[in-house]
Parts: structure tokens; C-alpha cells; sequence
């Protein structure tokens, strides 16, 4: 059973239904979590896909979050090996950072919830989000983003405030703004309304929003097996 590496940074995060996706479609996840004194493997030669997910600091905040440097040195590695990543929101920045690109704290507009995107058409052509509809949905929990694509890097998608809501690097590694692991039902359950308010968000409309948009899971799940059948065929 192919075994993926799953980095998860603080304790309200975690794969959700993305990791329950890939484990109904037959991988073994391997959670860890440094925040509370998990450690990261020196290397990948034990996994045959990486997955760095979410976390408030930005990639290079080495005193904010330790573990940051082991887990670029990861992405590099999957990188130059050529073994599956998948970033999700800080942990696409990560991979945008070790690739080349550029990442800016607090730049432009907050996306908050339920957001709208479109693929663009190098979409068209990639093993994950081909057959998807132009236009979806996706639930979003960032203030900074990817300014700069690394050199050669497929740029899939994008939203109205963060052109890089998605991109390839190399043939299987991938990073994603938004958070395809998380339902209109963690949003309604866990999302701390007084933060919302804070970030200028109704809390009630943000709930609203995303229970209106929950059939874009469907989406999501599609391009999760994707990343499945991507990991299985090269690792």
C-alpha cells in the first residue's frame, strides 16, 4: 500500500476528507504532528508521496514554526526526485518558496470561506484538474499568497483576489491556495466568529455561503483521486 507523509502544523488542521479520500482509494497516510513534538523523517525514503498542509505563519518563519525547515528540505526533495506533493495553502507557499518563486505576507485582500475560482487552460492538460468545470468553488482561510510563480511552473488557477489559487511544479508536484479539506460543516462548526468579524467577514454569510457551495466537494474529490493515481503510477 503506497504510504504518504502528511505534515500537519497545528492542531485544528489536519487532511479531513481529503485524507479520508485518499485512504478509501487505498493509501496508507502517515500523519505527523511537529507542534506537538512529532518529529519529521530525515528524508522521503520511507513514503511515496508528501503532503504539507496549512499553517498561519509564512513558509520561511523558521522561529514561528521549527519544523518549517525540514519541511522545505522535504518538498525539495520531492521535488528533485520526483516523488508527489501536494501543498495546501501554506504548504503551497511552501512549495512556490523551494521552487523558485515568491511569497508576500498580507498581500492584497483576505479570502475568507466559500470563494469563487476558474481554472485556467493549462488545466485543460494536467493529471488532476482536467475534467473539471471552468468555474468552482472552494473554501479559502488566507491573507497571504503566492505573488510570483517559480520558472516553468503550470499555473492552473485563480480567483478574482490571488491569481495563484493553483499550480504545477515539475509533472507531480502541486500546490493549492485554497483548502479542499474542509466542509461547509467545519466552517460551520469550528470557525471562530469573532475572528471573522475581525477579518471585516459576516460569520453568519460565511456559513451560509459555503453550505450553499458544499456540492463543490464533489469537485474536490475527483481531483483527490487524481492526486491517487498520480502517486500510485510514479512513486
Amino acid at each position: 500500500m503506497p504510504r504518504v507523509l502528511v505534515i500537519q502544523n497545528a492542531a485544528a488542521g489536519g487532511p479531513r476528507r481529503f485524507g479520508e479520500w485518499l485512504v478509501e482509494g487505498g493509501l496508507d497516510l502517515d500523519v505527523v504532528h511537529p507542534y506537538e513534538g512529532g518529529v519529521l523523517p530525515d528524508d522521503l525514503s520511507g513514503h511515496h508521496a508528501l503532503i504539507a498542509l496549512g499553517g498561519s505563519p509564512m513558509p520561511d518563519d523558521d522561529a514561528a514554526m521549527p519544523w518549517l525547515a525540514q519541511t522545505r528540505a522535504l518538498a525539495r526533495e520531492a521535488l528533485e526526485r520526483g516523488v508527489p506533493y501536494f501543498g495546501i495553502c501554506q504548504g503551497a507557499q511552501v512549495l512556490a518558496l523551494v521552487a523558485g518563486g515568491e511569497v508576500r505576507a498580507s498581500h492584497g485582500e483576505p479570502e475568507i470561506g466559500s470563494t469563487a475560482l476558474v481554472l485556467r487552460g493549462e488545466a485543460a492538460d494536467d493529471p488532476l484538474l482536467r475534467g473539471l468545470p471552468e468555474r468552482v468553488t472552494a473554501i479559502e482561510r488566507h491573507k497571504d499568497q503566492v505573488t510570483v510563480l517559480p520558472s516553468g511552473a503550470a499555473w492552473l488557477a485563480e480567483s478574482e483576489r490571488c491569481p495563484h489559487q493553483a499550480f504545477r511544479c515539475g509533472e507531480v508536484a502541486w500546490g493549492v491556495q485554497f483548502h479542499p479539506e474542509v466542509s461547509a460543516g467545519r466552517v460551520r462548526a469550528a470557525w471562530d466568529a469573532e475572528r471573522l468579524r475581525e477579518l471585516g467577514c459576516d460569520p453568519d454569510e460565511v456559513v451560509r455561503a459555503a453550505e450553499r457551495d458544499e456540492a463543490a466537494a464533489a469537485f474536490w474529490m475527483t481531483s483527490t483521486r487524481g492526486t491517487l493515481l498520480v502517486t500510485t503510477s510514479v512513486s
